[in-house]
């Protein structure tokens, strides 16, 4: 029994809101950068503004697309790694959506993002249980005392506590390497999207990685509906 209904178009709208929302406060950050950069960023700014109120969906999503693909060959390929990639696919998928003919492969396209979604965690988590620095916690030390990400000096003193960063490590991989087993039941989803967007927070804090945080929540609604149509009504 599903305790949250999710119907298909909610979780459509919501998905363009919060990735209109991510794509509007990166945008913002290179309004005061060289020129071609505010010629990239200020149409993308007006257009996921656009975006977040609905007013011709379709086509700002075509030009938004357009405007990724200029913005790949200026900076040759994703330029911020990860939360581009996980940006171009949401994008993507909510493109796929407009331009699908039937209602069953609309579902498919937010359905391959939920499963891109879920597979993020899962292979990060992978990645860093097969590695030895990080089952010791040491990758985590390493981070904090010669990572050039914006911390302040009282957080990178933090790698002075070998074991309270071993305890985190273990608990960022053990989060993403179950996080698949959240799908089968509703509220362990929501319990689980709840941990992850603390966790992302958390990174955005520490690290100044905001992006990974607003880009990621932007496909928790498409995942919520995902679970309730594969694993609530079959």
């Amino acid at each position: 029994m599903s305790l949250l209904v999710v119907e298909f178009e909610t979780a459509l709208r919501w998905t363009e809101i919060l990735l209109g929302f991510a794509f509007a406060q990166q945008s913002l950050e290179h309004l005061t950068r060289f020129s071609i950069e505010r010629l990239i960023f200020f149409p993308r700014l007006v257009l996921s503004l656009l975006l977040i109120f609905g007013w011709q969906t379709p086509w700002v999503l075509l030009a938004l697309f357009v405007l990724a693909l200029v913005m790949l060959k200026c900076f040759q390929g994703p330029y911020n790694g990860g939360a581009d990639r996980m940006g171009l696919l949401i994008l993507c998928c909510c493109c796929l959506v407009q331009l699908a003919p039937t209602q069953a492969w609309k579902e498919i396209a937010i359905g391959y993002l939920s499963l891109q979604l879920t597979l993020s965690y899962f292979i990060s988590g992978w990645v860093k249980v097969v590695n030895h620095e990080w089952r010791s916690g040491q990758a985590l030390c390493d981070v904090f005392q010669f990572s050039t990400y914006p911390v302040s000096e009282n957080l990178r003193l933090l790698h002075l506590s070998p074991r309270l960063l071993f305890f985190a490590s273990w608990f960022a991989m053990g989060l993403e390497l179950l996080f698949p087993l959240a799908l089968f039941s509703q509220i362990g989803l929501l319990i689980a999207l709840t941990i992850t967007a603390v966790f992302h927070f958390s990174n955005a804090c520490f690290f100044g990685l905001n992006r990974f945080f607003w880009i990621w929540i932007s496909a928790y609604p498409s995942l919520l509906w995902f679970q309730q149509r594969v694993f609530v009504e079959f």
